[in-house]
């Protein structure tokens, strides 16, 4: 226990470099970062695109940022692992056919087609860990055969064919209280439990310290690969939740609406500041990169770029998400000041 705890203080100590502390508040880099960003975007939305920034544009966005913001939670916690999730548009896409065409319709067959959801969902998710975390498999090429057998369902149960969700479910997830789209909720209800078990819960520490160093962990005794395993299966209930709500929202939800959500997914965990390399996780600063890279999507389509132009912004928002936090920037300035300096005048003789 002593060595856990000492390891949970070095991984700690190893990632200050992200954390800005004053007084008693502690805030992470990612969480300044996409904050200003977001920040900024809405001013820069209120005056070149006021369309998008209007009070039914933003309750027609909340909703699919909720999403959004439930899938990168999920995908934080396989990248806190050091894996990645490939499986994300099988399993939401498979939880939207399962509660749409299951009921087919009818509020009293909700129910048992969400926990039939849950079901596939938890599977799914074991057979990640297991390929993963007892076998040794390549995250990459394990999720993405796990993202065809998905599929396998999908067609299966649906046939190809979309089939429209109960009144129950719509009126559920795509509702409003007290003005607010009832999916913000359990995006917030989402980050709640999240936050909590990974920053409040021993098993969380441990969960992150593993991360951060696996093979000091197994040293140990943490079980690393039961650690391993469970971020899969935590991630896919997250997916699944947020299929079951992307069903109510859409009146008429495709088969396949879970594929847009996969670079999106790795772009607001990189953007929230969690590294790609595995550790600490930030689910704060991750809804928020989803409500910024949803915004950035209904800005860019208020200016008329065309919709096919949505995945190179995303690409984009990516890309300068992982420069941000893997680039060693003070190392640059300092190499380029160094060329830029001029010599100094030799000694006459």
């Amino acid at each position: 226990m002593l060595l856990e705890k000492k390891m949970t203080n070095a991984t700690m100590r190893k990632e200050t470099g992200t954390m800005l502390t004053h007084s008693r508040l502690t805030v992470s880099k990612g969480f300044l970062t996409v904050g200003i960003s977001t920040v900024a975007l809405y001013v820069i939305s209120a005056f070149l695109a006021p369309s998008s920034v209007s009070q039914g544009a933003v309750l027609g966005m909340l909703p699919f940022a909720a999403v959004l913001a439930i899938v990168g939670l999920g995908q934080m916690l396989v990248v806190q692992q050091g894996g990645i999730d490939l499986s994300i548009p099988g399993a939401v896409s498979l939880a939207i056919v399962i509660v749409s065409h299951e009921p087919n319709g009818d509020n009293s067959k909700l129910l048992p087609a969400i926990f039939l959801a849950l079901a596939y969902a938890v599977g799914a998710g074991i057979v990640n860990g297991f390929l993963i975390g007892r076998l040794g498999l390549s995250p990459i090429i394990a999720t993405l055969g796990t993202n065809a057998l998905l599929f396998g369902a999908v067609l299966g149960i649906s046939g190809g064919t979309p089939r429209s969700t109960t009144k129950l479910l719509a009126a559920t997830a795509g509702g409003l209280t007290f003005g607010i789209p009832n999916s913000i909720y359990f995006a917030v209800l989402a980050l709640i439990l999240v936050s909590v078990l990974v920053k409040k819960s021993v098993a969380g520490r441990r969960f992150e310290a593993i991360g951060a160093n696996p093979a000091a962990a197994k040293v140990i005794g943490l079980r690393v690969r039961v650690h391993q395993a469970a971020a899969y299966v935590w991630a896919q209930i997250l997916y699944c939740i947020a299929g079951i709500l992307l069903a109510g929202i859409t009146a008429q939800p495709t088969a396949f609406q879970g594929n847009a959500y996969l670079l999106p997914s790795v772009a607001v965990v990189v953007l929230g500041g969690t590294s790609l390399l595995g550790g600490r996780g930030f689910p704060l600063a991750t809804v928020i990169a989803a409500l910024f890279l949803t915004q950035l999507d209904q800005f860019v389509l208020a200016l008329g770029v065309p919709y096919a132009v949505r995945d190179l912004v995303q690409a984009a928002a990516l890309g300068i998400g992982v420069a941000l936090y893997t680039v060693d920037w003070p190392a640059i300035r300092q190499r380029f000041s160094r060329k830029t300096r001029p010599l100094a005048p030799t000694p006459a003789s």
